[in-house]
């Protein structure tokens, strides 16, 4: 990695509250604590992992102020109160470091429409298609091959990475980070079953994305057939997870990767869905709720729920039937051997 920071500014990055031991080594890798060496950055951000600690050969450390312990000999112990968060501000400068963005202007290879607005602040990437009548913010940045369909809308430091596609009329707010092929505006999936075929219904609303809102690689949110599909401020979206038309999604949500979502299906704030669920079409999933992954929701979820299975059950209820379906074929093989042993018994009372 092409960086280098000494003990003394990681402490000042993290903002440690201590420092126990010193070290002289220049930190120029991050690593698990038991993966580093000598020269790396690690972290102790789960108690399960809190052992690993005393024999890392990490030169730095971060560790929560409760942690129990002294470094060796040439290692230095950072306290911060979240050394995962921590760890996160590190990483940021890093970032900085290795692929700091280009200075602001527009590639050759760009194609502008007419009517188009774009700051001196903007970065415009190689083979980028930008249609009549879009608006671009302060320092965006696009990198290649970023399609901004007719009338689009690019909140002020919005991020999109190459091969991102904004469709005509969807308006992104401020710093949205797309990451590669992130599909926005895509046409909701609707058709009426009109004498004897499936007839295709025009989807005319749009797409609207709030502020500080991250969507990973190859999402698709459709545009709403009519009116808007929309994500709240501060919500973040994993890979390959598809956003029907008309859906709502709150603010400061996590949806994680794989998640399908029908559509007119509302998600209020706060909510977490777990990689691989599925949310059936106009459901309202309230504040706060947990879905648990691979979940099946076909109904609506109540506030602050922690659902679990298909279709979905509370989450411990779920877990104590998994545990008795383990049980099924012992089960069953009790219930036989007592048909075989008292059946013709019961048979012949019966019939008495």
């Amino acid at each position: 990695m092409g960086f280098a920071f000494s003990a003394a500014q990681i402490a000042d990055f993290v903002q440690a509250s201590r420092m126990r031991g010193a070290t002289t080594d220049m930190i120029s890798g991050v690593a698990s604590l038991t993966r580093a060496t000598s020269g790396d950055l690690s972290f102790l951000g789960n108690p399960r992992y809190r052992s690993d600690v005393a024999n890392s050969q990490a030169s730095v450390i971060l560790v929560p102020p409760d942690y129990v312990g002294n470094p060796r000999t040439g290692q230095c112990y950072l306290e911060v109160s979240s050394p995962s968060v921590g760890l996160a501000e590190v990483c940021a400068r890093i970032e900085h470091s290795l692929w700091p963005r280009p200075k602001a202007g527009m590639h050759r290879s760009a194609a502008i429409g007419e009517n188009v607005v774009i700051p001196e602040s903007a970065m415009i990437g190689p083979g980028c298609v930008i249609e009549d009548g879009v608006r671009i913010g302060e320092r965006v940045y696009l990198q290649a091959q970023v399609f901004l369909g007719r009338g689009a809308v690019v909140g002020d430091d919005c991020w999109l990475m190459p091969g991102v596609i904004v469709a005509a009329e969807c308006t992104l707010g401020e710093r949205v980070r797309l990451q590669p092929g992130v599909v926005i505006g895509s046409d909701g999936f609707g058709y009426e079953f009109v004498d004897g075929r499936h007839a295709k219904v025009p989807q005319i609303g749009t797409v609207v994305i709030g502020n500080d809102v991250e969507i990973g690689a190859n999402s698709t949110i459709d545009r709403a057939r009519f009116n808007k599909t929309s994500v709240g401020d501060g919500s973040k979206i994993d890979n390959l997870v598809q956003i029907a038309h008309n859906v709502e999604i709150g603010r400061h949500c996590i949806v994680c990767a794989q998640v399908g979502i029908s559509g007119s299906t509302t998600i209020e704030d706060f909510v977490i869905v777990g990689g691989q669920a599925g949310l059936a079409g106009h459901l309202t999933v309230h504040r706060g709720a947990k879905i648990d992954g691979q979940t099946g929701v076909n109904s609506d979820v109540a506030a602050g729920a922690f659902v679990k299975g298909s279709p979905c059950l509370p989450y411990q209820l779920e877990q104590r039937i998994n545990v008795l379906r383990q049980k099924l074929p012992e089960l069953f093989r009790r219930v036989d051997a007592l048909e075989s042993q008292f059946g013709d018994s019961v048979q012949e009372k019966t019939s008495a």
